[in-house]
C-alpha cells in the first residue's frame, strides 16, 4: 500500500470519528516521513477531535515549522487556541491566514466564531457574510455559513435579516433542520394562523422522512414539540419532546453523575473555608454574577441589568468556570489548599485571568453581568477572589422550571442531563442543595430574584435589583425587551425579546399527567 492510499484510509478513519485510529497511523507514518507538514496536521486534527487541544497546538506548530504556508494547519492551530481561551494569539493567527490567502474560506467562519464568543456579534456577521459570498463564487455550498448567519442576526433581534438568511437556506434544502429550528423559535403557533400551521406541517413531513440523523431527529422534534406547547396541546408537545431526548440520548451519555459528585465535593471543600474572608487585590471593576438553574430567569434578568446606562451586558461567560478548573482542580479533584493559599496571597489570580480575558472585550463600562447559570456552583470561588462583585441567584418554582430545561433542546455536552426527566430532577434538587449550602454561609452576599415576583410585581421588584446592585434607577429597564445591546445565544431568546409576562407561570400544571417521574422526584 502506497503513501497515498494509506493516507486515504485516515482520512475516512477521521471522517467517521475514529480519531484513535487516525492517531494511531499517523505516528507509524510519522517515523517513516519525519516533518511531513500533511501528517503532523492530520495528528492534530485527530487530537483536537479528542479535545486534545494542547497536545494539538503542538502538533500543528510542527506542521507549520515544516511548511509555512500550511493555512489548513494554522487554521487548525487558531481554533485550538480559540478553545483554550487563547483568544490574542487566535486570532493574530486568523489574521495571518487572510494575509497569506484571502481566499481561504473556512478563516472566515472560525473567525467568526471567535468575534461571536468575543460579544462583536456585528463583526462576526460581517465575517459570515464574506463567507457566504466567497462560497458561492468557490461554487461550494453555503448552507452552513448561513446558519451560522441567521443565527448571529437572531441573537441581536434582526428578524427580518434573520428570515431572509433562512429563505436562503430553504432554496438550497427545503428540509434543512437548522433553518426549521431557527423559525421555530421565532414563530408564536396558532390554529388561527395559517402560515405558522403550515409550517408545523412542513416539520411533521420532515421527520417522517428517511434519512435524518439523531441529532437531526432531536433537532427537529423539539422544534415541533415548541409548536404544539404554543398550541397548548401537553400530550402532542410530550410526544416530540421525549422524541428528541431520546435521539438526543442514543449519541451522547448522560453525565447527571459526574455533576451531583461535582457539587458535593464544592460543598465538602468549602463547608470549613472562612468564606468571610476574601482576597484584598480586585480590579475596580464590579461584575454581577447572575446564576441559578438553566430557564430560571437568568436571561430575563441580565436584559434587564444590562439595559442600564452604566452597565454592559457580556452574557454567559465561561471564562470563571475554566479558570478554576484549570487552576484549582488536579488529578485528585480540588486542591482545598491551593483556594486557601491564593485566599491570602498577594496576587489574586483568579482575578487577574478573569479580567484578562474580559479585556478583549473592550468594555468602558465599569460594571458588568455575566450570566453563566453554572456560576451557582461557584460562589465560594466569587465570595474569595471577586469580593466587590454582586450575586443574584434566580429562582423559579421548580415543577415550571424543570418542564422549561425538558422542553428545550441543549446540545452543550455539560447539559447532556438536560434529556431525561430523572436526571433533570436530580440535578434541580442537588442544586437546592449547594444553594442552600451558600445561603447558609454568606446570605447578605446573595439577592434572590425569585421569577414569579417579577412577572407580578416588575417596577418595584426592578428597583429592588437595581439597589442591590448599587446603581440608581433608570427607566431603560423597564424596556429591557427592547435591548439590543445585549447579544442573546441562549435559548430564552424568543422570551427575553418580548415584554414581561404571566403565562410561564404555573405552566407545568397542564402537564402534571405526563411528567410524573420528573415531578414527584423533586425533593
Amino acid at each position: 500500500m502506497n503513501f497515498v492510499e494509506k493516507i486515504k484510509i485516515l482520512q475516512n478513519y477521521y471522517k467517521s470519528g475514529n480519531f484513535e485510529k487516525v492517531i494511531q497511523g499517523c505516528k507509524t507514518l510519522n517515523k517513516k516521513f519525519p516533518n511531513n507538514s500533511f501528517i503532523l496536521n492530520l495528528f492534530g486534527m485527530a487530537l483536537q477531535g479528542l479535545n486534545k487541544h494542547q497536545k494539538a497546538i503542538d502538533l500543528f506548530e510542527s506542521a507549520i515549522t515544516a511548511d509555512s504556508l500550511n493555512v489548513a494547519a494554522m487554521n487548525n492551530l487558531a481554533n485550538s487556541l480559540k478553545h483554550i481561551e487563547q483568544f490574542v494569539e487566535s486570532e493574530k493567527m486568523y489574521k495571518k491566514i487572510l494575509d497569506i490567502n484571502p481566499n481561504y474560506l473556512y478563516v472566515y467562519n472560525n473567525y467568526a466564531n471567535l468575534k461571536n464568543i468575543l460579544n462583536d456579534v456585528e463583526g462576526a456577521i460581517e465575517l459570515y457574510k464574506k463567507a457566504v459570498d466567497l462560497s458561492k463564487k468557490s461554487k461550494i455550498n453555503p448552507i452552513g455559513f448561513l446558519v451560522h448567519l441567521a443565527t448571529a442576526n437572531h441573537s441581536l433581534n434582526k428578524k427580518k435579516e434573520t428570515l431572509d438568511d433562512i429563505n436562503e437556506i430553504l432554496k438550497f434544502d427545503p428540509d434543512n433542520v437548522s433553518a426549521h429550528k431557527i423559525l421555530s423559535s421565532i414563530y408564536k403557533y396558532s390554529k388561527e394562523d395559517k402560515k405558522t400551521m403550515s409550517h408545523l406541517t412542513e416539520m411533521e413531513s420532515i421527520i417522517r422522512k428517511n434519512g435524518l440523523d439523531e441529532n437531526q431527529k432531536a433537532a427537529i422534534a423539539y422544534a415541533i414539540g415548541k409548536a404544539y406547547d404554543d398550541l397548548k396541546d401537553p400530550k402532542q408537545a410530550i410526544k416530540f419532546i421525549s422524541l428528541g431526548g431520546q435521539s438526543y440520548k442514543k449519541n451522547n451519555k448522560s453525565n447527571i453523575n459526574e455533576e451531583i459528585n461535582m457539587m458535593r465535593e464544592i460543598i465538602n471543600t468549602f463547608k470549613d473555608i472562612n468564606l468571610n474572608k476574601s482576597n484584598n487585590f480586585f480590579s475596580k471593576k464590579k461584575i454581577i454574577f447572575i446564576c441559578g438553574m438553566p430557564r430560571s430567569g437568568t436571561t430575563l434578568t441580565e436584559q434587564i441589568i444590562s439595559s442600564h446606562k452604566k452597565v454592559y451586558g457580556a452574557g454567559e461567560l465561561t471564562f470563571l468556570n475554566n479558570i478554576i478548573f484549570n487552576n484549582f482542580v488536579d488529578q485528585n479533584g480540588l486542591n482545598k489548599q491551593k483556594i486557601i493559599d491564593y485566599q491570602n496571597s498577594m496576587n489574586n489570580l483568579v482575578n487577574d485571568q478573569y479580567f484578562e480575558k474580559l479585556s478583549l472585550f473592550n468594555i468602558e463600562e465599569q460594571t458588568i453581568t455575566d450570566k453563566a447559570t453554572i456560576n451557582f456552583k461557584l460562589i465560594g470561588f466569587i465570595k474569595i477572589f471577586f469580593p466587590n462583585s454582586k450575586i443574584i441567584y434566580c429562582k423559579r418554582n421548580p415543577q415550571d422550571n424543570c418542564l422549561s430545561i425538558y422542553k428545550n433542546y441543549f446540545q452543550s455536552m455539560q447539559m447532556n442531563w438536560s434529556h431525561d426527566e430523572k436526571d433533570i430532577s436530580n440535578y434541580y434538587n442537588n442544586h437546592n442543595y449547594i444553594m442552600n449550602f451558600w445561603l447558609s454561609k454568606i446570605p447578605d452576599l446573595i439577592y434572590i430574584m425569585k421569577y414569579e415576583k417579577i412577572v407580578s410585581d416588575r417596577e418595584n421588584e426592578i428597583k429592588k435589583i437595581l439597589k442591590f446592585c448599587d446603581l440608581e434607577w433608570d427607566e431603560n429597564c423597564l424596556s429591557h425587551h427592547k435591548n439590543t445591546k445585549t447579544s442573546i445565544k441562549t435559548a430564552s431568546i424568543s422570551q427575553a425579546r418580548q415584554s414581561v409576562y404571566s403565562s410561564s407561570v404555573n405552566s407545568h400544571e397542564r402537564y402534571k399527567p405526563y411528567l410524573k417521574e420528573m415531578f414527584n422526584n423533586l425533593i
